[in-house]
């Protein structure tokens, strides 16, 4: 049998999650994670640190200007993370992405960016995605995450109306933390599927589940065309990154893909 190691060996990469945004969306990118990596031992998967905080405000209602900065309660998990040998760092939070842009200089490590890599794989996809429609936070809506990095593909982004927006998926995502289970009965998937239609309806070649709690209340057999799974695409590139078959990050900036995404 051979022995344990007798330090730590920093030449291996070490993924950090920072979570908590919510719990069980955290709980599923790890399965994700898991799944998306090759091997069939024990040994072959990625070293994995999480950092599951619940308690970071609100990220809709920060960007909104309703609830406070939640800066601070990342840039901590981010800290943490670094502190436990986190070589590589992902954010299972769409919305929380707004807010990346503050923690990558000062956090020190680099964070591959989940938007950033989902406006990449659209951009790969044939026959060719031109146009997205989008179910996500308000917060994310509102920040122009999705539109903005889409956008640098030349893919245009479709959005619910106000109305469906509040009534159909922020009602659905609330209901999905509160329960996926309970939310999936209690007919957030059926919101869910009701507001890709209309997205589909009006030319969405793919829809975006742009907030990590959607899938856990849509499947894909409900919509018409792709669903996009962002926490799978990023668990995929971790993979890419922590294999050496992408280039390293730079660790003052935040990168998708090898790009720098500017502040």
């Amino acid at each position: 049998m051979p022995d344990a190691p007798s330090r730590f060996d920093g030449s291996l990469p070490v993924v950090g999650i920072l979570g908590g945004m919510g719990p069980a969306a955290t709980a599923d990118f790890y399965t994700k994670l898991v799944a998306a990596t090759p091997g069939d031992r024990d040994q072959d998967h990625l070293r994995t640190v999480i950092w599951s905080d619940p308690s970071v405000p609100d990220r809709t209602a920060a960007l909104l200007g309703t609830g406070p900065d939640p800066t601070p309660w990342l840039l901590r998990g981010g800290l943490v993370l670094r502190a436990a040998g986190a070589s590589l760092i992902a954010i299972p939070c769409n919305t929380a992405h707004a807010f990346v842009p503050r923690l990558a200089g000062a956090v020190g490590v680099p964070i591959v960016h989940m938007i950033g890599e989902v406006a990449i794989h659209l951009a790969s996809r044939r026959p060719r995605v031109r146009t997205a429609g989008l179910l996500a936070t308000t917060g994310t809506v509102h920040a122009g995450l999705y539109q903005n990095w889409l956008g640098r593909h030349g893919i245009r982004t479709l959005l619910p109306p106000d109305d469906a927006q509040q009534a159909q998926v922020m009602a659905a995502i609330r209901a999905v933390k509160a329960g996926p289970s309970l939310a999936v009965r209690g007919g957030a998937s059926d919101a869910l599927a009701a507001a890709a239609a209309g997205l589909v309806a009006r030319g969405a070649q793919a829809v975006v589940a742009g907030c990590t709690e959607i899938p856990l209340g849509l499947s894909a057999d409900r919509v018409g065309v792709p669903l996009v799974d962002p926490a799978v695409v990023l668990a995929r590139a971790l993979v890419r990154h922590a294999a050496g078959r992408l280039p390293p990050p730079p660790a003052a900036r935040g990168v998708s893909a090898g790009i720098p995404y500017e502040p």
